[in-house]
């Protein structure tokens, strides 16, 4: 056994795997537990946990609790395996029992790399981390360097984002369960890909949300309803919770790293915010595993202090999703300047966002009506704390179909936009399908089993959508089954005439990504850009090299400061004369002076 198999297998206590089970509930006064069909009385401890052994329970026994007089059963809010779905039992899971293949794997550092985000429930027909395994060597092929998981925690019906999940440590079962996420990993670190799970402790979902029968886990409000109860009374055991579990997937699953859902939604007034306490524990625990370990936050916030360091007065993460920089890619591309795509109307917006990450840096939001972010440090700050990205799941999702730029965007445009984000100094971040310009939608979907929620929800759609001005007509059902299968990726797709080409632009760019360190370097301060009034001809100056792109239709004539010695790459026939650049229209050439 490996080192890294020592370390990773403990068995967590309290979960049945010795016979031992133990659960948080301090305001209760009586909870019994029901193992394989035979209750038992716990005992409970001045801590407000409740516990009790069984000789004859192990990994496979199915549990739950009961709480005072309820005579309902409930999951384990730590449950690892929901073989039933969230409503049922929770299973007995032993860590120890997965035989590991990964011996090998010393990991992968997220600097140079290149993030590819998945939906396992629609990446391939099947919908499964089994089937996803066979399109790994797809993504190895591509260049990529860490596998992105949307949320894979246990929610009520078999599809679903993931962001409606509830047992945040269980692997949705439709997806194969726990077994097959380290299945999964194992394959991933086989193929050299590390691998990332989107993780949400923000809210829960509306269906099978038993959490808070067992104790004060929320307090106040969010946007998705109740707020995680992060520092008030009886938050000690909170915040152990999420933690505990964060730790677990990185530990147990051999996971490389946490997307942390809008962390701007968990309201925490403590000295040491959770996120700091995050990066606390997680950076020794990959000193123990000696192995890199990543937290990557989503925020809204735009505040530097997320990707600074803690012994800076930062909240230690290492990376965050730069909107702002979709956002200005979005507008210079499509001409959309609706809802937030407003405040990207302006050509500065795209170089400023390409320089500087944030378009809002203590600047005015007309969306927000007020003031907003403030000015990253591009001295201090290197670009690879930042992901850059021209679509993900959320940005296709927020839209009435899930329409991608692929079906409204030309080939070589999208490839010209591939060309700003996987040369320049950010992490750069795929969707599933963009590689290829997939015209598959993604829109909302979910498969709640309570009527009167199915009902809510398509309500909630509707009137969602049209107050940000879209047709009824036009916003599919998220209940019905079609929605979903609408959204699984079309493989043939990706074989076929531009897609294929667009496809082999996508390889290109990320293998000159890797051979050009120029074209990774991530230190902003030898960043520039050079563009033109309008904004649709920039020049991205990268050491000695140049990338040129052209976002007209029609051609243009760019001048450099040098001339160029070697045309490295480009999507059309440039033509070089002297110091000036003969740029076809939708036309990109990364050029070495």
């Amino acid at each position: 056994m490996s080192e890294l198999e020592t370390v990773s297998t403990t068995t967590t206590p309290g979960r049945g795997v010795d016979g031992d089970f133990a659960v948080w509930a301090p305001h209760a006064t009586r909870v019994t537990l029901r193992a394989d069909g035979a209750d038992h009385r716990m005992r409970r401890g001045d801590d407000g946990w409740w516990r009790a052994t069984v000789d004859t329970a192990g990994p496979g026994t199915d549990y739950a609790y009961l709480l005072d007089e309820d005579p309902r059963p409930l999951p384990d809010p730590r449950s690892l395996w929901q073989p039933g779905g969230v409503h049922a039992a929770s299973r007995v899971y032993d860590h120890a029992a997965h035989a590991w293949t990964d011996s090998a794997w010393n990991g992968r550092a997220l600097p140079g790399g290149v993030v590819y985000e998945l939906h396992v429930g629609t990446f391939t027909p099947q919908g499964t981390l089994a089937a996803a395994v066979e399109r790994l060597d797809h993504l190895a092929d591509l260049g990529v360097t860490h596998v992105e998981l949307l949320p894979l925690n246990a929610f009520d019906g078999t599809h679903g984002w993931g962001y409606d999940g509830v047992l945040w440590s269980a692997v949705h079962e439709p997806y194969g369960g726990p077994d097959a996420l380290k299945h999964f990993v194992d394959a991933a670190h086989a193929r050299g890909l590390a691998v990332l799970l989107d993780v949400v402790y923000n809210h829960l979902g509306p269906s099978g949300a038993y959490l808070p029968r067992f104790g004060p886990y929320f307090s106040g409000e969010n946007a998705w309803g109740p707020s995680l109860n992060l520092d008030g009374p009886d938050s000690d055991p909170v915040r152990r919770h999420v933690l505990d579990g964060a730790l677990g997937w990185l530990r147990h699953f051999h996971l490389d790293g946490l997307r942390l859902d809008a962390v701007h939604a968990l309201h925490d007034d403590r000295a040491t915010p959770l996120l700091a306490a995050l990066s606390d524990e997680v950076e020794a625990l990959s000193a123990a595993l000696g192995r890199p370990l990543t937290l990557i936050a989503e925020s809204d916030r735009n505040d530097p202090r997320t990707v600074a360091p803690r012994e800076a007065g930062g909240l230690g993460m290492h990376a965050q999703w730069s909107d702002d920089l979709h956002h200005a890619l979005h507008v210079a591309l499509t001409g959309e300047t609706h809802g937030y795509y407003a405040d990207f109307d302006d050509p500065e917006a795209l170089p400023t966002t390409l320089t500087r990450a944030f378009w809002h840096a203590g600047t005015y939001s007309s969306f927000r009506r007020r003031t907003h972010g403030a000015p990253v440090d591009t001295v201090r700050v290197p670009g690879h704390r930042f992901l850059g990205y021209l679509s993900n799941h959320d940005q296709i999702g927020n839209r009435a179909r899930g329409d991608r730029m692929g079906e409204h965007l030309s080939p070589t445009l999208l490839a010209c936009g591939a060309a700003l984000v996987l040369c320049s100094p950010y992490t750069p971040l795929l969707f599933m399908g963009e590689e290829w310009g997939a015209t598959t939608p993604w829109p909302f979907f979910a498969s709640f089993t309570d009527a009167d929620l199915v009902e809510g929800v398509r309500r909630g759609r509707r009137r969602e959508f049209a107050a940000l001005g879209w047709a009824e007509e036009d916003i599919p059902d998220p209940m019905d089954p079609a929605t979903r299968d609408s959204a699984v990726l079309d493989w043939d797709q990706r074989d076929q005439g531009h897609h294929a080409l667009l496809l082999e632009t996508y390889r290109s760019l990320i293998a000159l990504r890797r051979d050009e360190p120029e074209l990774a370097d991530p230190r902003l301060d030898r960043f520039e850009v050079v563009v033109s009034g309008d904004g649709r001809r920039l020049v991205l100056v990268r050491g000695g090299l140049r990338v040129v792109c052209n976002l007209d239709p029609v051609g243009a004539e760019i001048e450099l400061d040098a001339p160029p010695r070697e045309l490295l790459f480009a999507n059309g026939r440039p033509r070089v004369h002297g110091t000036q650049v003969d740029l076809p229209g939708e036309c990109f050439a990364v050029l070495r002076l």
